[in-house]
């Protein structure tokens, strides 16, 4: 097997290897792009950098999974039932052994509709306790809006919670490989879960770290506790291979550089602009050209000054 690591690492460092203009790279599969072996046993799909639409079926996230001698381990339940299936189809080309857990990185569409699936299967399901609440309260709202842009290819996909549930840590260790899937703390969204393997210095980021796109401020979210997080639990672990939530495998200075160093850029420019007396309105124009080469950032640059402005206006 080819390990594609190194590969990677070298075309995401220009910061040219995502766009929202490339075609879907694996046509015969409701798969976005076809798993790679990141690391020896740790694959990804990595899912297009663009907001989900019909043509990328929703895989717009990174669908990971890890085999051990005990069973295999998949990191998001996907968008749909029939992406998830679509993801069983590559497991069992790359492994006879089970699929004997899922995680879901948080409590969006993209990490939890596809859990039916699994669960359908007999698998168990796990989320952190915050993600669980945020799609049983909305998840109602999640699945309208998948089946909007996926239509038929939303059939039989169904709200399921995961039914197992954890708070700061949860060992998931089997056939060898220790698995730490942990919530280190507030940052891009309720519930964040992050899949760490110490022995491998491997982890699976989730949401909470981002580069080829640009990351999302939701409404409510607190900046400076997602950078506290950062800097208090996320740095220490000093991880050699990155997984993110979107775009390629990496490494640490590479999501420092995009999620960390971008909130505190935009965190100085809206602080900034705020002890001038500005206000809502002309914060949205605050300059963030720096980052305009990142995906995404027509569509968010402006939301992510103004809720930093509404989060900061009260620090």
């Amino acid at each position: 097997m080819k390990y594609l690591f190194t590969a990677l690492l070298a075309t995401v460092a220009t910061a040219a290897s995502a766009s929202e203009d490339i075609a879907d790279q694996y046509p015969q599969s409701e798969l976005y792009a076809k798993p790679v072996e990141v690391i020896p046993h740790v694959y990804s799909a990595i899912g297009a950098t663009a907001p989900p639409t019909y043509e990328n079926s929703g895989h717009n996230n990174n669908l990971s999974f890890i085999v051990t001698e005990a069973g295999v381990i998949v990191v998001n339940g996907g968008a749909s039932v029939r992406l998830a299936a679509a993801l069983h189809d590559e497991i069992k080309a790359v492994t006879d052994q089970p699929v004997v857990l899922v995680i879901n990185e948080n409590g969006q569409g993209h990490a939890m509709l596809g859990n039916a699936y699994w669960r359908d299967l007999g698998v168990d399901v796990l989320a952190h306790e915050d993600a669980v609440a945020e799609v049983n309260e909305n998840g109602d709202f999640i699945l309208q809006g998948m089946q909007r842009y996926n239509r038929d290819k939303a059939e039989g996909t169904r709200v399921e919670p995961a039914n197992l549930t954890f708070q700061d840590e949860y060992d998931a260790s089997m056939g060898g490989v220790t698995v730490k899937v942990l919530h280190l703390g507030p940052a891009h969204d309720p519930g964040d879960a992050q899949v760490w393997l110490p022995d491998w210095s491997m982890l699976i980021a989730g949401d909470i770290a981002f580069h080829e796109r640009m990351l999302p401020i939701f409404e409510g979210i607190c900046t400076s506790c997602w950078l506290d997080t950062w800097e208090t639990k996320l740095e220490p672990l000093a991880p050699t291979y990155v997984i993110p939530g979107h775009g390629h495998p990496t490494n640490l200075a590479q999501v420092r550089r995009y999620t960390r160093d971008y909130l505190l850029d935009l965190r100085g420019k809206i602080g900034a602009h705020i002890e001038e007396g500005g206000d809502l309105a002309s914060a949205y124009y605050v300059d963030q050209s720096q980052w305009s080469h990142l995906d995404t950032f027509e569509e968010l640059a402006t939301k992510n000054a103004g809720r930093v402005f509404e989060e900061m206006e009260w620090e």
